[in-house]
């Protein structure tokens, strides 16, 4: 998710970020066109028809299973020119897994500032480099407006496969259902298992026999993302024990180095899938490290309330609503703490 529209763009320091967040939410708007419609163009190209239809059933079992929200996100379509709807710039110092982050209204404050154009965002994320901060510049294939707006299927989503884009459709209107302001963690991991709940059940409905498939899957991003977090707790406790800069530095290399050893060993039990190898062609650094945390870090304590709710999406719901309500400190001790769900 992005919060790069409008909604977020009010308190942006600058006009320049303010003006092309405008554009660029408003040039999305004005290419939407309803899938229904689409679908009824006989010109259609066919692989294109066969994508919409896969969308909009989706979009209704999102719903209508699901329980998500019930309106004109995900029911438009826009064909973009370029692989990413935007671009996040995350940024840490160097000795640090604590992200910068920029506030805006409405949303609070965020841990990544987004561009409709890469070039923007690599403008804005070359003084950071500059100033010694580990930056990331990432491509984003979807984002929400946090129901304030119709949010359109974007071209950009279809791009890996059909769990793929159901993940993301379920992934975005969660955020409709509870963002607590100020609090990435807490919102981007609630969406995060929501989508990965929500294809679980969507492959049980329609395609039982590949759902031993996408568990599989999800088992490799597990012990993906097992490694990534175990670095970055090496790091973490590198960076606050007394060693001093120059050693720290060192150890840092050393144990980013260790990370890229240890997924070669873990490699070998795959029978030969490659599917992570692109992340490592990337110079890996600390913001791109806190940028999966965001997403995953609290993912099971999610997937514990949920079994505690009895794997009912409305009960489960409303335990994340009340959640939501307590400040940010409260928050997380809840969610982390005995999952205990009301009837």
């Amino acid at each position: 998710m992005s919060a790069v529209a409008l909604c977020s763009a009010v308190g942006c320091s600058t006009l320049g970020y303010y003006s092309q967040s405008i554009r660029g939410h408003l040039s999305l708007l004005s290419k939407r066109e309803p899938v229904s419609e689409l679908l009824q163009d006989k010109s259609l190209d066919a692989s294109r028809r066969k994508q919409l239809e896969m969308a909009r059933a989706i979009r209704d079992y999102a719903s209508e299973t699901l329980k998500l929200p019930d309106n004109g996100s995900y029911r438009q379509y826009v064909a973009l020119d370029q692989p990413y709807v935007v671009w996040n710039v995350v940024a840490t110092p160097e000795l640090s897994l604590d992200p910068v982050k920029w506030c805006f209204p409405v949303v609070g404050c965020l841990s990544y500032r987004g561009y409709y154009a890469k070039e923007a965002a690599e403008k804005f994320a070359q003084p950071l480099r500059d100033q010694g901060y580990d930056v990331m510049v990432r491509g984003v294939r979807a984002y929400s407006t946090l129901g304030w707006f119709d949010d359109p299927l974007v071209s950009t989503m279809f791009r890996n496969g059909p769990n793929a884009l159901a993940e993301v459709i379920f992934h975005e209107l969660s955020h409709q259902i509870i963002y607590a302001k100020n609090d990435t963690i807490f919102n981007e991991a609630f969406a995060s298992t929501v989508g990965e709940l929500g294809v679980k059940h969507w492959i049980q409905s329609r395609h039982p026999e590949k759902l031993e498939d996408y568990l599989a899957a999800l088992k490799r991003r597990d012990q993906f993302l097992d490694l990534l977090r175990n670095t970055s707790d090496h790091l973490r406790t590198l960076y606050a024990s007394a060693s001093n800069d120059d050693s720290k530095r060192q150890q840092k290399a050393a144990i980013i180095e260790a990370l890229r050893d240890n997924y070669q060993k873990l490699k070998t039990s795959w029978d030969g899938y490659e599917g992570y190898d692109g992340w490592f062609k990337t110079p890996i650094n600390n913001a791109r490290l806190i940028s999966i945390a965001v997403y995953r870090d609290r993912v099971p304590d999610f997937m514990r309330w949920f079994e505690a709710c009895g794997e009912d999406f409305d009960r489960f719901y409303s335990a994340v609503k009340t959640m939501g309500k307590l400040d940010q400190t409260a928050r997380h001790k809840r969610l982390t703490g005995p999952a205990e769900c009301s009837t």
